[in-house]
């Protein structure tokens, strides 16, 4: 992020390899409407114990000085978290409205980490979502079955352990309200029937093209065979997700069998 602005401040956020925002206290100073720059500095001095490091820290800027030649000066700066803070010593008109920009900021630039690196759920977050489907499926194999298989096909992943952490809270919304049939069973309209089932025999056909060529050495009569069902199948997932509106996941479906690759890079996302 290049650039930030707060009402009439522009803000030209200092660049550090720890994926985080800082901001000069100068600048802090001006959108908290003080008139000395030095302002925010007396603040954390006065309450230096509250902050830890990775709100405030010294760095070296280089500035213009007399007679316009550069010069290094240390100089304090905050990350977001560390303006949050200090608009709560702030006592300046503006500091209550500065500080619901910092957590609008702060919030959009967590969410773009997140999106950016693809930070998948964590063991504590997977053993959410595996109670959620525990309780649900009261012990039936194919209730728990369908409902990660309806959940992994709702998100577009192998697997629930591959969910987005952007995408938890959903999960655990979309699992705790499925609706289920009295009687126990999943429900499962036709559409979503299709859809699934052409899913399934995507992933199936992308196995075949991979080790169809080490199957035809052992049993080139069993391949031959199958070669044209396999073709036929090819039509058919086509002729149906073009009839009922349904887009497969975008897996990199040429590669994500292949034996060479690690088992968490088999199923490798094409967007």
């Amino acid at each position: 992020m290049n650039s930030l602005s707060f009402n009439t401040i522009q803000f030209h956020p200092i660049q550090r390899n720890d994926d985080q925002i800082w901001i000069a206290s100068s600048e802090l100073a001006r959108a908290l409407g003080y008139a000395r720059e030095d302002s925010v500095s007396r603040i954390y001095d006065r309450n230096s114990d509250e902050f830890t490091s990775d709100m405030t820290l010294t760095v070296k800027l280089t500035v213009n000085g007399i007679n316009e030649s550069m010069r290094e000066k240390e100089t304090r700066v905050f990350s977001l978290r560390g303006c949050h803070l200090i608009t709560f010593f702030a006592r300046t008109p503006v500091a209550k409205e500065f500080r619901k920009w910092v957590l609008d900021v702060l919030e959009k630039e967590v969410l773009q980490q997140q999106i950016d690196t693809r930070v998948k759920i964590n063991a504590e977050q997977q053993a959410i979502l595996k109670e959620i489907v525990d309780r649900r499926c009261e012990g039936s194999v194919k209730k728990r079955t369908e409902l990660w298989s309806r959940h992994n096909q709702h998100f577009r992943i192998p697997r629930y352990s591959e969910l987005l952490a952007i995408h938890f809270q959903d999960a655990v919304d979309y699992l705790e309200t499925m609706q289920i049939k009295a009687k126990g069973d999943v429900h499962i309209d036709e559409n979503q029937s299709i859809e699934m089932l052409c899913s399934h025999a995507r992933l199936f056909q992308a196995w075949w093209n991979t080790h169809s060529p080490t199957l035809a050495k052992l049993n080139p009569q069993l391949v031959y065979m199958l070669h044209d069902n396999m073709f036929s199948m090819n039509h058919a997932i086509s002729d149906l997700c073009k009839k009922f509106g349904i887009s497969l996941p975008a897996y990199d479906y040429d590669h994500m069998f292949e034996l060479k690759t690690f088992p968490h890079e088999r199923y490798r996302l094409l967007k």
